[in-house]
């Protein structure tokens, strides 16, 4: 898995774009330097860009990424608001999207990126 992480232009949102097969600890890690990221500049809006990633891990660590590891982990901003962009046909990330929501985390899935950035930057 790859993945990079940036400031959006007009510095509302972080941007981390992920590529490959994804996997609880790698998703974990990508989410914990965009969190700190987030954490030094006031930022708590996030666009996971994973059009061109497929979460390959199973149910069992699609739910530990949610209810433990993302909640418990003091690093992670539980203010975060999370568009989760992927591609259109690929439904791999849903259960993580009802897993988070469920476990209290603010993610919402989405398949256009417009409305992803519409969904971040209302207040």
């Amino acid at each position: 898995m790859e993945y990079n992480i940036a400031l959006s232009e007009d510095e509302t949102y972080i941007i981390l774009t992920v590529k490959g097969e994804m996997r609880r600890e790698e998703a974990m890690q990508s989410n914990l330097e965009a969190h700190a990221l987030g954490q030094e500049l006031g930022i708590h809006r996030y666009l996971t860009d994973v059009r061109e990633a497929r979460n390959v891990d199973s149910v069992l660590g699609n739910y530990k990424f949610a209810y433990e590891d993302m909640k418990q982990t003091d690093e992670i901003d539980r203010r975060a608001r999370v568009a989760l962009l992927v591609s259109p046909a690929d439904h791999s990330h849903d259960f993580v999207e009802t897993v988070s929501r469920n476990s209290g985390l603010d993610v919402t899935l989405f398949r256009d990126r417009e409305e992803a950035i519409e969904h971040l930057t209302k207040e």
